[in-house]
């Protein structure tokens, strides 16, 4: 099939189909989703594997933390992936930039699969043991009108997941919103500082290397720093699309869609800004635990309880994912 359809897995695809699927798939990032396969990337090279989709077993995100952890403060922070499971056990993990884009590839998938699982055995085996835990504290025999509530917020939750790109991408602006509210106005300068170091580093190893002055060494160490410097640097100056206003704008833009998509559904139980699967989800649970009688009432408590989230507090993998998703959802809107 060529170097850029490069076979995962034994069924053999037709030629004239995978063409016509790669074309017209949907694409996330550097993967795609087609109709009949999915398309995977490698380190270099975006879409360049494929797997029929009926080989597919599991689909889900992987995260590798480096130092620091869940406090984002690692050199790296997290790397995300996404891991596709296919025959015989086998498996495919792909690197992605942005870990809202394996969000929003794994809601796009569950969403048009919904028969293929979206969570590693050993996840779903922690889902059950906290559904168990969960029904431990939820009350027996709510009263008719908690139920009821209980249900539109299952209806609504279900009314977002047929659009993940639009939650995902909600959630995403907002915190691309919090972080740039969170960045000292200073680290630009520095960073621009940082650029101009690894400018004057890499311009002096080439001349280095063209004159033939210093052993091999210098030129590895000047043009390994100019990497860095630049590597550094360039993810924190203002471009055009790394400055406040277009952030704003992307998350205003966001708010408008979602917006637009929940007037379809009368009585929607939350403003669009906060219109996630995992903040209906959470109230939903606040309900079942009795803490509430209505929606408006579960998203009252909702919002006390994260604002009490802080870094002191330990939560589970899943439980600190579901918070770093919506969280920044309620920051950049103060809570209203």
């Amino acid at each position: 099939m060529g170097f850029f359809n490069r076979q995962l897995g034994s069924l053999k695809a037709d030629p004239v189909a995978l063409k016509e699927d790669k074309r017209s798939c949907r694409r996330i990032g550097p993967a795609g989703i087609g109709k009949k396969y999915l398309f995977l990337n490698s380190f270099y090279f975006d879409r360049v594997y494929y797997v029929p989709i009926s080989s597919v077993k599991r689909v889900y995100k992987r995260v590798a933390m480096s130092k620091g952890g869940f406090t984002g403060k690692g050199i790296f922070a997290s790397i995300p992936y996404l891991v596709v499971e296919y025959e015989n056990n086998r498996e495919k993990q792909c690197n992605f930039r942005f870990e809202e884009k394996v969000d929003q590839f794994v809601a796009a998938f569950h969403s048009d699969y919904p028969q293929i699982p979206i969570h590693s055995a050993a996840s779903e085996k922690k889902l059950r043991e906290k559904e168990e835990r969960l029904a431990k504290r939820f009350k027996k025999n709510l009263p008719r009108e908690v139920s009821d509530e209980v249900r539109r917020l299952d209806i609504a939750r279900k009314f977002l997941e047929e659009r993940p790109e639009l939650y995902t991408e909600l959630a995403a602006s907002s915190r691309a919103f919090r972080v740039n509210q969170r960045s000292n106005p200073a680290y630009k300068w520095a960073a621009l500082a940082i650029v101009l170091m690894g400018v004057v580093a890499a311009a002096f190893g080439i001349v280095s290397l063209v004159t033939h002055r210093g052993g091999m060494s210098i030129y590895f160490l000047l043009f390994g720093m100019a990497a860095i410097f630049l590597f550094s640097g360039a993810n924190v100056l203002p471009t055009r699309k790394n400055n406040r206003r277009y952030i704003q704008n992307r998350m205003q833009d966001a708010e408008k869609k979602m917006a637009a998509y929940i007037s379809d559904l009368p009585g929607f139980p939350v403003p669009a800004g906060y219109a996630h699967p995992g903040v209906l989800e959470w109230m939903s649970e606040i309900l079942r635990e009795g803490k509430a009688s209505t929606a408006d009432q579960a998203l009252v408590v909702l919002k006390k309880e994260l604002k009490g989230l802080n870094a002191d507090v330990t939560v589970e993998q899943d439980e600190f994912e579901r918070i770093m998703a919506i969280k920044p959802m309620f920051l950049v809107r103060d809570y209203e």
